[in-house]
């Protein structure tokens, strides 16, 4: 008794494996892609931030005009590229929202690693001009409590508008003026970081590297403290951003 031979599988046969993992792989591009064209909003956002901010202090501006600077930089670029990543434009801001649930782990070195090189980038073509520095009058301890107070009262601000506000367009005003009031009272006493990437860029570039662990720590521990505080009032949400 003979068997009837099967017949050959042809090429264009339906391989219900083969298009699970062709399925798997455009969802993993795609999610890829996504996070490349975050990343590169937080690269943009943070090199403007840094070249309009640090170009005033280039131009010789007055600490009232840098302060509307920074403020008015941080505004715009909440206002243009918020509905894409976020708009963090600060690794202290991105390491808080990590704590309290608005950006997914996987995203932080992303983020961090393109704010960074924005700075950067801003910094060189500005040939390193605007690093921050303590004042000659201004201790370690004072600069540290001052630092830390700031980026935590930014960080609560941003909370607060993140509560109330439904549209990214009142969150951009209110951040950026807060940025610029905060910069215009502090400046002149720490150079009012808020922001380990404003101070990478031009230290790195103006040869005061040394600084830059004292204003990455005390930023982002005062951002920490803001998200601590919003995760007992309000408990940690699940990433959305």
């Amino acid at each position: 008794m003979h068997c009837a031979e099967r017949p050959p599988s042809s090429p264009f046969s339906y391989d219900s494996t083969q298009y699970s993992q062709f399925k798997r792989h455009l969802i993993l591009s795609r999610s890829h892609l996504h996070m490349l064209k975050r990343a590169f909003a937080e690269f943009i956002g943070t090199w403007f931030m840094v070249g309009v901010g640090c170009g005033s202090i280039a131009m010789g501006a007055p600490g009232w005009l840098i302060s509307i600077s920074f403020g008015l930089a941080v505004t715009l670029a909440i206002l243009a590229l918020q509905p894409i990543s976020g708009a963090h434009i600060n690794p202290a801001v991105s390491i808080a929202f990590m704590r309290s649930g608005h950006l997914e782990k996987e995203a932080l070195a992303p983020y961090i690693a393109a704010q960074l090189a924005g700075a950067l980038t801003a910094a060189w073509m500005l040939g390193g001009v605007g690093e921050t520095q303590l004042a000659n009058n201004v201790s370690i301890l004072q600069g540290t409590a001052v630092e830390i107070f700031i980026t935590f009262s930014l960080m609560a601000s941003i909370y607060w508008i993140v509560v109330k506000s439904e549209t990214h367009v009142s969150i951009a005003f209110f951040v950026g003026g807060a940025v610029g009031i905060l910069a215009y009272f502090f400046g002149p006493m720490t150079g009012a970081s808020m922001n380990p990437a404003r101070t990478f860029g031009p230290n790195i570039v103006g040869g005061f590297a040394t600084s830059i662990p004292f204003y990455s720590l005390t930023t982002v521990a005062g951002a920490l403290l803001a998200a601590e505080v919003y995760i007992r009032i309000y408990g940690k949400k699940q990433p959305q951003d």
